[in-house]
């Protein structure tokens, strides 16, 4: 059985899997990982393999976890000059966050071409790969929680985790709402260039993932939403 294990800034995502296919799934909150890990994890465990943009004491909490509990030395995840057919485009690749590393191998292994993958996390990322894996570059801009907490601190009427139906672009008329809508624009507009830039096919190799990637992929209407992508990518970056 292996465990594998995205740890972002908010949350910790995790999954099992045996003989290729997923067995279980959960999440857990990151800040709560000091006090308690998943309860759900099973008992026994061959192979751990993580994605860790946390920092070094999650990661060492985690590593010691496993060897505790499983006395399995768990394989934590690196971004390289290149892997599995992606090529770096970053001089020095130990700046690039490991999660948009794996994102790009899964999505670039999955479809073998030209393709743009975006991450609605804590910050949102948007990535290109050219049909022979070299990465071209990409954005990094805060995501909705980002930046409703950077504007609005204290006003409850912000809302982030919206559907569709409650996402509204119209101008505000008092400030909570000007705040909001003016945050809603921002995303709908990034998501408007990249699904323009793509041709706006149904068929377009775009893979979303991340807490707001389902509103993205709503609004967008293309594109695959892969919610394990970094988690497929621990595969090609660790086999």
């Amino acid at each position: 059985m292996i465990l594998d294990i995205d740890v972002g800034n908010t949350l910790l995502k995790w999954r099992t899997v045996e003989s290729g296919a997923v067995v279980d799934r959960g999440r857990h909150p990151t800040d709560r990982l000091t006090a308690e890990m998943p309860v759900d994890w099973p008992a026994q465990i061959d192979q751990v393999r993580i994605s860790n943009v946390a920092g070094p004491a999650v990661a060492a909490l985690l590593l010691a976890y496993c060897q505790a509990r499983w006395e399995c030395q768990p394989e934590f995840a690196v971004t390289r000059a290149e892997a599995a057919g992606v090529v770096n485009s970053y001089s020095d690749p130990s700046r690039m966050g490991v999660d948009r590393w794996l994102a790009m191998l899964a999505a670039y292994n999955d479809c073998r071409h030209a393709c743009c993958v975006v991450d609605c996390g804590s910050a949102i990322t948007v990535d290109y790969l050219e049909d022979d894996g070299r990465h071209r570059g990409g954005f990094i801009i805060p995501g909705l929680r980002l930046m409703s907490e950077s504007l609005q601190r204290n006003t409850a009427e912000v809302l982030v985790d919206r559907t569709v139906e409650q996402f509204q672009v119209e101008p505000g008329q008092h400030t909570s709402a000007a705040v909001a809508h003016g945050i809603n624009f921002a995303f709908k507009a990034l998501q408007e260039k990249i699904t323009n830039e793509l041709g706006g096919s149904a068929d377009a190799c775009l893979y979303i993932t991340g807490g707001d990637g389902v509103l993205f992929h709503q609004l967008s209407g293309v594109g695959q939403l892969h919610q394990d992508l970094v988690m497929e990518g621990l595969r090609w970056s660790l086999s």
